[in-house]
């Protein structure tokens, strides 16, 4: 893996990662005690669950864009603010188009690559 110097790398990896299937690059992008709202009241609170919940939307050919919408460091801590757009299709052939703000906590590892820690791509729900 390539080190992640930034949270708006990290954020295009994982949309990039995402979009290919790669459920197994997506989990080195959490930290090993990372939680993530799979929905709104709903959260994931390790790293096999988030796999779970990812690759439910994977396997149903979902693509994933987002883009980055604000950044604020704090140390080795940061927050982005995401907009992001999931599109696919249910098993029963419904379609599947989800859009969001999203919130991500972030944090700098010691080889100064960054890791998420909490993700909502709820917002605040």
């Amino acid at each position: 893996m390539s080190k992640i110097k930034t949270p708006e790398e990290l954020l295009d990896l994982q949309v990039e990662e995402f979009n290919i299937g790669n459920i197994s690059f997506l989990m080195t992008l959490y930290e090993k005690e990372a939680c993530f709202a799979s929905k709104p009241g709903q959260v994931a609170k390790d790293v096999e669950s988030i796999r779970k919940a990812f690759q439910s939307l994977i396997d149903m050919g979902c693509k994933l864009k987002a883009k980055p919408k604000r950044v604020l460091l704090a140390s080795d801590l940061a927050l982005l603010i995401t907009e992001w757009s999931i599109n696919g299709t249910e098993p029963d052939g419904k379609p599947i188009n989800l859009t969001g703000r999203g919130t991500v906590v972030l944090r700098r590892q010691s080889d100064d690559t960054w890791l998420i820690v909490i993700e909502n791509p709820w917002g605040t729900d």
